[in-house]
């Protein structure tokens, strides 16, 4: 096994979970970071909102765990939760450190602090940001630390096919390593190491529209589902309220900052609707406003409404959302004049690989960081820029447990050689691709965000299907990319319909017409998968 083969820590996945956990370990460890396409490529480059802690002296930790728990709707660990809270304020710091500029502003007495946004559910002002494009600047930041650290290696465009486990009947399942096709040689190798870290994102492309990157189609939920791990909450996938709505473009996202700078959600008419359903109105939590927004959709019979900040004035836009103006600006959309047209997409998967508080799976040396992972943070939903918080708290945490066991752990004397002696070249590639595109439109159409027992079904018969057709095809042909993502978005689309059938009332996320109330008789339960061994 040549060494190029071979690490202390294998990192899949090289968003904001990846890399900076990679860079807490880097200095105790020879780690690999492998990324799909390119590092910037994930969610984390593509977030626009930014992080939530407590900066203000009004703030305080119990309002920010207070907020979190609501967002929730009774499902949170709250352990998870205050753990989360209670150390957000020393990770951001700790990024600004790595030298990720964060928008700042200037007291009287000429202090400089955090400028702090507010977002839908939060009680106060706490999320820090860099503009409109915070995750761009924490990948990059990121990017520039990790390609500079003499123990980490960045690999692009290697996509995991298998995790690699002892298997043995009767001993407890340890992680050896991975099975990763290097697409630039569409070649498969094995690589050996003492610990995994599952870092891939969320599974937001199995939906027809989301805002994520088309990389996010739920390859860590799937990896470990089939190693023997078990999946939680996987019915809670969040909806964004407003994507934008333009026949050039499916997936930028319209920042809930524009809703928490005073933006308001309109019809074609003018006329303003969240009154009609929430107190908080465009600051309510994302469930409600996107449902709001489908209900208004279908009553009315329109393919969008409108998110309109052209009240404010023209300078105050462009230097708060230059990145949306821009963006709109190029699709002739001037949004200092006119409202911005958007719609709800498929935005963050809420559940995930089941993980301690230390982001240990069942698999011993099997870690998940970030929104691949189901730590209990989110609950039924989860609140706005929570998400890049957890990514950074739990790769701390996660960087303390693997540093303590690492002494302990040994990598395999040999792992066997990827076979594909079998198999051919496929002939008949349009049936990756007919597969994929039916797999997103069935899930938009049935398991989207109003759900109903016969819908599930519906889905969850095609499900089956493809399951076999993918299957053989699997087996018949040579891997690529594609058709290992389609491998695991259909895994991933038959966890999110077990888990929506399996919740008999609405909950957070989870809305069905045949149980549209929450079920308070009894305390609320989790939704916990467990695979067949």
């Amino acid at each position: 096994m040549s060494n190029t083969n071979a690490c202390d820590v294998l990192i899949i996945g090289s968003g904001g979970a990846g890399l900076s956990l990679a860079l807490r370990l880097a200095d105790n460890a020879k780690i690999l970071v492998l990324s799909k396409v390119g590092l910037n490529s994930g969610s984390t480059s593509h977030a626009q909102g930014g992080i939530s802690a407590v900066f203000d002296k009004n703030d305080s930790i119990e309002s920010h765990i207070k907020d979190t728990l609501a967002a929730g709707a009774g499902l949170c660990n709250i352990d998870a939760v205050r753990v989360t809270v209670e150390q957000g304020k020393r990770n951001i710091e700790w990024l600004k450190e790595q030298g990720v500029q964060f928008t700042e502003k200037q007291s009287k007495n000429g202090e400089t602090s955090f400028h702090l946004n507010r977002e839908g559910g939060h009680s106060h002002r706490r999320i820090v940001h860099t503009a409109d494009a915070t995750g761009k600047a924490v990948s990059k930041t990121l990017i520039e630390r990790t390609q500079a650290h003499p123990n980490i290696t960045l690999l692009e465009n290697h996509n995991v096919v298998d995790l690699i486990t002892n298997k043995k009947q009767g001993t407890e399942l340890r992680i050896q390593g991975a099975y990763v096709l290097d697409t630039a040689i569409d070649k498969v190798k094995p690589i050996a190491a003492k610990i995994v870290i599952l870092a891939t994102g969320g599974a937001s492309k199995v939906y027809l529209y989301s805002t994520n990157p088309q990389i996010s189609t739920g390859d860590g939920i799937a990896l470990a589902w089939r190693a023997g791990c078990r999946v939680g909450n996987m019915e809670f996938m969040q909806f964004h309220p407003t994507c934008l709505y333009h026949p050039k473009e499916r997936s930028f996202l319209i920042s809930e900052a524009v809703r928490g700078e005073g933006g308001k959600l309109i019809l074609p008419d003018g006329s303003t609707f969240m009154q009609d359903y929430d107190a908080q109105l465009e600051l309510a939590p994302r469930d409600i406003v996107a449902r709001a927004i489908d209900n208004e959709m279908k009553k009315h019979g329109i393919d969008c409404v409108y998110l309109d900040i052209s009240h404010k004035p023209s300078d105050f836009i462009i230097e708060h959302f230059p990145t949306i103006y821009r963006h709109c600006l190029s699709l002739d959309i001037d949004i200092t004049k006119e409202p911005i047209p958007v719609v709800p997409a498929a935005h963050y998967t809420c559940g995930g690989v089941v993980t301690d508080l230390n982001a240990h799976t069942d698999i011993q040396g099997l870690y998940a960081v970030g929104e691949v992972a189901y730590t209990g943070l989110h609950g039924a939903n989860r609140m706005a820029s929570n998400s890049l918080l957890e990514c950074l708290v739990f790769a701390e945490r996660a960087t303390a447990d693997i540093l303590d066991i690492l002494p302990q752990m040994s990598l395999p004397l040999a792992l066997p050689e990827w076979d594909d002696s079998q198999v051919s070249d496929s002939d008949e590639e349009i049936v990756v691709s007919h597969n994929w595109d039916e797999i997103r439109h069935f899930m938009w159409d049935y398991v989207g965000i109003v759900r109903t027992d016969k819908r599930l079904s519906r889905a969850m018969r095609r499900v089956e299907l493809l399951k076999e057709e993918i299957a053989e095809y699997y087996g018949t042909f040579k891997v690529t990319s594609d058709l290992l993502e389609l491998r695991n978005l259909v895994i991933v689309a038959e966890l999110i319909i077990r888990s929506a059938q399996s919740r008999k009332e609405s909950r957070g996320l989870h809305y069905t017409q045949d149980y549209p109330e929450t079920d308070d008789s009894k305390p609320a339960k989790n939704t916990i998968l467990t695979p067949k061994q």
